[in-house]
C-alpha cells in the first residue's frame, strides 16, 4: 500500500493512501435524469410544480465527522473501517455517476466520479443536475464514495489521491462539498485560491463619470447568511440606463493571482429554501418552484403543496435549481476579472457597510467573523463563530490563505474590499434589523460609485458619509449604544480578534497589525 510522508496537524508524519471502490456486485452507469428520477421514485414525493421532493434522515453536513489526510486527522481506526466498507460494497448495487466541475474555464476542469449505493439514487440524480457531462471522457480526478446506510456516521477526506469517503450520511450536502473541496484544495496547491463565495458581474451607471461601468463581485458568507441570496439579487438596477447583472456562481470559486475567477457548478445552485417568498428572493423563488427543480427536507404536503415557511421537517431546507432558470444567470460561470470583494458579517457593533484596506481584508478573511447557521449545526444556529474565510473547507494550513489573499489583493490594487452586515446593529430591544433590501440599497450604490467614504476613529474603519437615496444614518452604531459601552465593547472584540490570529504564526505581520 502507497503513503505519503506529510506535515499534519501533530508534524511530520507517515499516511496511507486511501483507494476508491474497485469491486462491487454491479456497477450502473449511463444514467440520465429522467432514469435516475425514476429509480428513485420509491423515495420522491412529487410537488405540485411535478418536481421531486426527497426527505433525508441526516439533514445537515457533519463537520465533527470529517476528517482529512493532509490534516493528519484520518486514524487507524477510519483506515480499517474503510477495509470494511469495500468488504461490504463487494454483495452491493452501486450507481455510478460522472460530471465535470470546473467546465470550459480558464483553468483545467475536474472529472468527478460519485458512487452510491442504489437505494439512494436520488442522490446521484442530484449530482447529475448539478454538474455538466463531461466534455471528453478521461481518468476521474476525484472519487465521492457515499454509503448512507453504514452504520457509523463519517467523511474520511484524501485530498492528495482525490478520495472521499461519505458514511452514514444521505445529506446531498456531503457529495457536495465533497468535490468541492478536493477542488479547492487542489487549487491551493497550483498557487490559486479556492473560496466559499458567491460571484457575479453588475454593469452600472457612475455617478461620477455618468459612464456604464463594470465590477466583478465576490460575496463571501457562511451557508444561510445571505451570500446565495446577494449573489443572486438583482439590486433593482435601471434596465432602462443599460444596467445589468450576471450571475455567475453561488458557493464556490477559483480565483488566481490576476483577479480571473473561475466557476465550479455548471449546471445547478445547491440554495436554502427557508422562508424563501417572490418579496426579497425572486430569481432564486421563481428557480425553486420550477419542475426541474429538486427539493430536499422542504415540507411538501400529501396533496403536493410547498410550504418553504413549515420548518417542521428542518430548518435547513434546500433545493438544487437550474442556473439557467436563474434570473439574470447566462453567459459561463467564470468571472472574468475581479474588483469588488464584500464579506458578509452579523455583527451587532458594526454598521450596514465599512470599507476596507487591503490589510484589513486578508485580516477580515482571517477572522472570518459570522453566526453558525443551521446549514452548518441545527442546534447551534445563531451562536457566534469565526472561520477563516468563512470557509469550513480549507484543508492545510489555514494561515496560507490569508497570506494568500493579501498578495492577490497586493498585485490587484483596483480590487475594493467591503464588511457587509446582514444582521442587525445594537443588542437586546434597543437594536435594529438591516433588511436584505437596504443591504441591496448599498451594494448597488457601490457598484454606481454613489458612496462617499470617511475614516471611523473610534470603528478604525472607513464609512458611508452619505450613500445615495438612502438614509445610512439610521444604522449609526452610537445610536444604540453610548459612547462608553461602545468603546468597552470594541475593546473587547478586539482583544479576542487578536487572540484568534495569533493561532496563525505564519501570517503576514501586516495582517495581524492591522486588527480593527
Amino acid at each position: 500500500m502507497s503513503h505519503y510522508n506529510i506535515i499534519g496537524k501533530k508534524g511530520f508524519i507517515k499516511m496511507q493512501q486511501i483507494a476508491p471502490v474497485t469491486d462491487a456486485k454491479e456497477f450502473i452507469i449511463g444514467l440520465n435524469s429522467r432514469v435516475l428520477r425514476d429509480m428513485s421514485k420509491h423515495r420522491e414525493k412529487t410537488t405540485e410544480y411535478g418536481s421531486p421532493s426527497y426527505i433525508t434522515k441526516m439533514r445537515s453536513r457533519g463537520a465533527d465527522f470529517t476528517r482529512n489526510i493532509v490534516d493528519g486527522e484520518v486514524t487507524e481506526k477510519d483506515y480499517q473501517t474503510i477495509e470494511e466498507v469495500k468488504q461490504y460494497l463487494k454483495s452491493q448495487v452501486l450507481v455510478q455517476v460522472d460530471r465535470e466541475m470546473c467546465q470550459g474555464g480558464k483553468h483545467r476542469s475536474f472529472l468527478c466520479r460519485l458512487y452510491v449505493t442504489k437505494p439512494y439514487s436520488y442522490l446521484a440524480l442530484m449530482l447529475y443536475n448539478s454538474l455538466l457531462r463531461p466534455l471528453k471522457y478521461k481518468e476521474p480526478d476525484f472519487y465521492v464514495i457515499d454509503v448512507p446506510e453504514w452504520k457509523e456516521r463519517a467523511v474520511i477526506v484524501d485530498p492528495i489521491n482525490g478520495v472521499t469517503y461519505v458514511l452514514g450520511s444521505d445529506y446531498y450536502g456531503e457529495i457536495k462539498k465533497g468535490f468541492l473541496r478536493m477542488t479547492m484544495y487542489r487549487a491551493k496547491i497550483r498557487g490559486m485560491i479556492g473560496l466559499h463565495a458567491g460571484s457575479k458581474d453588475v454593469w452600472a451607471v457612475s455617478r461620477r463619470s455618468d459612464e456604464l461601468i463594470r465590477s466583478g463581485m465576490l460575496f463571501f458568507g457562511l451557508s444561510g447568511t445571505g451570500k446565495t441570496s446577494l449573489t443572486c439579487h438583482d439590486f433593482n438596477i435601471d434596465t432602462k440606463r443599460g444596467e445589468k447583472i450576471v450571475v455567475r456562481q453561488d458557493d464556490v470559486v477559483i480565483l488566481s493571482q490576476d483577479g480571473y475567477c473561475t466557476g465550479t457548478e455548471g449546471k445547478g445552485f445547491y440554495v436554502k429554501t427557508e422562508d424563501l417568498s417572490p418579496d426579497d428572493q425572486k430569481s432564486i423563488y421563481y428557480a425553486t418552484i420550477s419542475q426541474n427543480a429538486i427539493l430536499e427536507n422542504v415540507w411538501v404536503g400529501d396533496d403536493g403543496k410547498v410550504d418553504f415557511t413549515n420548518k417542521s421537517l428542518a430548518s435547513n431546507g434546500r433545493a438544487i435549481v437550474q442556473i439557467s432558470e436563474v434570473e439574470n444567470s447566462g453567459g459561463g460561470i467564470d468571472l472574468p476579472f475581479t474588483n469588488q470583494m464584500f464579506f458578509i458579517t452579523r455583527n451587532a457593533l458594526m454598521p450596514p457597510v465599512t470599507k476596507l484596506t487591503p490589510a484589513q481584508a486578508a485580516c477580515t478573511f482571517m477572522l472570518g467573523e459570522s453566526i453558525k447557521t443551521s446549514a452548518a449545526d441545527p442546534n447551534a444556529k445563531g451562536e457566534a463563530v469565526r472561520e477563516v474565510g468563512t470557509n469550513p473547507f480549507i484543508i492545510g494550513p489555514k494561515y496560507e490563505e490569508g497570506d494568500r489573499i493579501y498578495e492577490i489583493l497586493q498585485d490587484n490594487p483596483n480590487m475594493d474590499c467591503y464588511i457587509l452586515n446582514t444582521g442587525h446593529v445594537g443588542v437586546g430591544e434597543k437594536k435594529i434589523k438591516i433588511g436584505i433590501l437596504d443591504t441591496v440599497a448599498i451594494i448597488r450604490e457601490i457598484a454606481r460609485e454613489g458612496i462617499e467614504w470617511v475614516e471611523d476613529e473610534l470603528l478604525q474603519l472607513q464609512v458611508p458619509k452619505s450613500v445615495v437615496g438612502f438614509d445610512i444614518n439610521k444604522y449609526d452604531v452610537r445610536k444604540y449604544f453610548s459612547q462608553n459601552e461602545l468603546e468597552e465593547r470594541l475593546k473587547v472584540l478586539r482583544k479576542e480578534r487578536m487572540e484568534w490570529l495569533e493561532q496563525f504564526p505564519g501570517l503576514y505581520k501586516e495582517i495581524v497589525s492591522t486588527v480593527y
